[in-house]
């Protein structure tokens, strides 16, 4: 018995579980039970497209609200949907560290990307990754991931972060008249969405610079 679809059919016509599979429903209460398990949501998306968007629509979301309420239900405050279709990205922020590649900010060292236990996000320190004319923009910034002894760059320490209504955001505005360039290749490897030069456009504030020296 094929049961009903409750949102849409996203079903390619290769797709084998066209023949019956469990609800919504039931997938919600299956996960929550299992406490939203980011490695066990993961593995569903891969099974077909169907799958996939329910992890997309419900679960990730779900995940992100019992990892880090407080953040998640700030970042909608504004009335913005532009969350919606990013649970999956932010959920992977939460818990994955993106590592190096060499080329960029480091030449000389490569750490791989990594997940992390638990991360303490916090609008607090991300003032201090703003100029001070920007400190009304709100930015969740991570605690750092810490790599020790890393040859000549020494210690190692990554931050991941947010903007709560980038798109009009006093940063992005400064980016604009700046004339800072996206990077040609580099994309960020939460959302795959193109990267803005902040050290070209002299934006990173000397609070900043203490941090990632």
């Amino acid at each position: 018995m094929i049961l009903t679809k409750q949102y849409r059919c996203v079903h390619s016509s290769s797709c084998q579980c066209t023949k019956g599979h469990l609800s919504e429903d039931v997938i919600f209460l299956v996960f929550r039970q299992l406490n939203w398990n980011p490695k066990l949501i993961a593995a569903l998306s891969c099974v077909c497209k169907w799958f996939d968007d329910l992890a997309k629509r419900v679960l990730w979301k779900e995940f992100c609200k019992t990892r880090a309420l407080k953040m998640m239900l700030d970042l909608q405050s504004c009335g913005s949907h532009s969350v919606d279709g990013n649970w999956r990205a932010l959920g992977k922020l939460l818990i994955y560290c993106s590592g190096c590649s060499g080329g960029r900010l480091f030449n000389s060292i490569q750490i791989p990307g990594h997940f992390v236990y638990r991360t303490r996000f916090s609008r607090t320190s991300g003032k201090s990754f703003l100029l001070p004319h920007c400190r009304t923009d709100v930015l969740y910034v991570s605690d750092p991931c810490e790599h020790l002894d890393q040859g000549d760059d020494g210690d190692v320490g990554f931050f991941r972060g947010v903007f709560k209504s980038f798109m009009v955001s006093k940063v992005r505005r400064m980016l604009i008249d700046r004339g800072a360039q996206l990077h040609p290749t580099a994309v960020c490897p939460y959302c795959k969405a193109k990267m803005w030069n902040m050290l070209q456009a002299n934006m990173v504030p000397l609070t900043a610079s203490c941090k990632l020296d």
